[in-house]
């Protein structure tokens, strides 16, 4: 196996876990987007995606390491999704 093959394969593995964490707790998203609509919304943009992660750890059986160098693939994926919703949704009002 490649390296790369073995890179898609941990990416893949790290989603499957997490996509049935959130399959186990629904409530995981929501408030997950709850926590992205009030950080997004507030003007301090510089740590945003820090502030969206670790609040999420706080409130949810959802770990994301507190320093974004430490982010999965997966976590990367999750907090760059809910950023794309959360702008979607204010696009549409």
């Amino acid at each position: 196996m490649s390296s790369s093959e073995i890179q898609k394969t941990r990416v893949i593995n790290e989603l499957r876990g997490f996509i049935k964490k959130l399959l186990q707790d629904p409530r995981i998203t929501e408030q997950s987007l709850e926590i992205a609509r009030r950080e997004l919304s507030e003007g301090e943009q510089s740590d945003v995606m820090a502030r969206i992660a670790n609040r999420i750890s706080e409130t949810t059986s959802v770990h994301i390491p507190d320093d974004p160098a430490d982010h999965s693939e997966a976590d990367k994926l999750f907090l760059e999704l809910l950023k794309e919703v959360v702008s979607e949704e204010q696009a549409l009002y």
